[in-house]
């Protein structure tokens, strides 16, 4: 006997949250994403990328950078779009920090494929800024290539003619997410 108004009960309930649930999947939007924003909540736009700084690992990400071949480079290994701002170029090298990225040697996560970029200053050194010129290092043929954590160890591996460096005038806007030490 108590069956009967149980199962009504049990049915009405099932209607009543199909109901709900229809009508919040009509009027709420797929992705719940903010106006203009793309990709579901939470989801990162602009993931960090892995480096080193005094042989320990960091994270950072890429904004922007004075190249579009590098911009349109930074955007394929990471996805979210760099954006091309050639007057980063015209800022004064004394104003800036320095970046090492490898264009062979060791496999690696850096945007050439091998070893991942080496940082000349963190958040907490007076002389940081997101702001960093490019210099890539390249490995001499007939030597073997190794990870290099610092710039003192790319600078000891170049007094070695072990590799060489070449500035092409590049700047990229990398702020600096975790360092040793310290994170945003």
């Amino acid at each position: 006997m108590y069956m009967r108004p149980l199962a009504i009960g049990a049915i009405a309930l099932a209607v009543v949250f199909t109901a709900y649930s229809a009508f919040y999947a009509i009027t709420t939007p797929a992705a719940q994403t903010t106006p203009g924003m793309s990709g579901p909540p939470g989801q990162n736009p602009t993931p960090p990328v892995k480096g080193l700084y005094k042989g320990n690992a960091i994270l950072f990400i890429h904004t922007e950078a004075s190249d579009p071949q590098v911009a349109g480079m930074l955007t394929r290994m990471m996805g979210p779009k760099v954006l091309t701002v050639p007057n980063l170029a015209k800022i004064p090298h004394d104003l800036l920090a320095d970046v090492y990225v490898f264009t062979n040697g060791v496999k690696g996560e850096g945007p050439f494929g091998f070893q991942v970029d080496v940082f000349s200053a963190m958040p907490d050194d007076p002389l940081y800024t997101p702001l960093r010129a490019v210099t890539q290092v390249t490995w001499k043929d007939g030597v073997r290539p190794r990870v290099l954590g610092s710039v003192e160890e790319i600078q000891k591996a170049a007094r070695a003619r072990e590799v060489t460096m070449k500035q092409p005038g590049v700047v990229v806007n990398m702020p600096i997410l975790v360092w040793p030490g310290g994170q945003r």
